[in-house]
């Protein structure tokens, strides 16, 4: 199976000279919830804007379900919704009006039960004759997500979905998202919230400075890049790690009580059972010992820190 949307090689670097991507090349599964992280000023909103054919890339290519997004632009954009950062919309216009509206700009007819159904998906149906002006801030976050659904796409692209949204309402927005994936529309989300990526996404792409760093199966991910800590709670506080334990990777709490031990989840020897034999024969006695697998986000902070 061809992937919905394939990146070839793109570049951005505008006239100040900044360059935002720098030979970016990506697959996107048709049918996946695929989370692009990074920190801001990684290129993030960049990529998505070529892929979206808003922002003209330097070099390198881009085909939206075999369509290529410039020589045919129209077949490719038809396939896209997008919900953007800004909350960019009509503030004096209705909610109904502006959902219709969006589905008119791509040229389709009036489908007042897609848009009825969009906005009762939303739980904006009985807001539907409200000006924009009158929603919170999650609503017309909400209502950005209908004018992205209003002309059908396959693709929803979702930068910073539940940016400002509170958590109540970031859950919802998770359940609906995956109502819409289920229905079979490929989810592209960026996020700053690592638990959303976690929660939500099957692949995990990393980019920093408009690169690339990583692009993985989040359980892979984990599996490949995460560390296990195994912390001893000890009986007597130490003052230092005793030099007999200067060969293992460990380092001592701050008030002295727990020593961790930081190794490789995925190696045949972790080294363990060798550093609890030169605890016992250094005379350093233990209460207690738990361990902790990294999580997603100390993984991508990992990434971005060695790039």
């Amino acid at each position: 199976m061809h992937p919905i949307i394939s990146v070839s090689n793109v570049t951005k670097k505008y006239a100040s000279g900044l360059v935002a991507l720098n030979g970016v090349s990506l697959d996107i599964e048709r049918g996946e919830i695929f989370a692009l992280l990074g920190p801001n000023g990684a290129g993030k909103t960049t990529l998505i804007g070529i892929i979206c054919g808003i922002v003209n890339a330097s070099g390198g290519t881009v085909a939206v379900d075999g369509h290529g997004i410039g020589k045919d632009y129209r077949a490719a954009r038809s396939l896209i919704g997008l919900v953007p950062q800004e909350l960019a919309t009509d503030t004096f216009e209705t909610v109904w009006n502006t959902v219709s509206f969006s589905r008119g700009l791509f040229g389709l007819p009036p489908s007042p039960a897609h848009i009825a159904k969009v906005l009762k998906d939303l739980s904006l149906l009985d807001r539907r004759n409200s000006k924009i002006l009158t929603l919170s801030g999650g609503m017309k976050r909400r209502v950005m997500i209908a004018k992205a659904l209003a002309h059908e796409p396959q693709i929803l692209f979702l930068d910073e979905p539940t940016a400002g949204v509170d958590v109540e309402l970031r859950k919802s927005m998770w359940d609906l998202i995956r109502q819409l994936n289920a229905s079979g529309v490929t989810i592209i989300l960026t996020t700053h919230y690592i638990e959303e990526a976690e929660e939500m996404a099957g692949r995990i792409g990393v980019i920093n400075k408009g690169e690339i760093v990583v692009v993985e199966e989040k359980a892979e991910l984990i599996r490949k890049l995460g560390r296990k800590q195994l912390t001893l709670d000890l009986q007597k506080r130490l003052d230092a790690i005793p030099e007999g334990l200067d060969g293992h990777p460990l380092a001592l709490a701050a008030d002295g009580r727990q020593l961790i031990y930081t190794y490789d989840s995925k190696s045949e020897r972790t080294g363990i059972a060798s550093l609890l034999k030169d605890l016992s024969e250094a005379g350093i006695r233990f209460k207690d010992l738990s361990t902790q697998q990294s999580s997603l986000e100390d993984i991508f902070v990992g990434l971005v820190s060695q790039k």
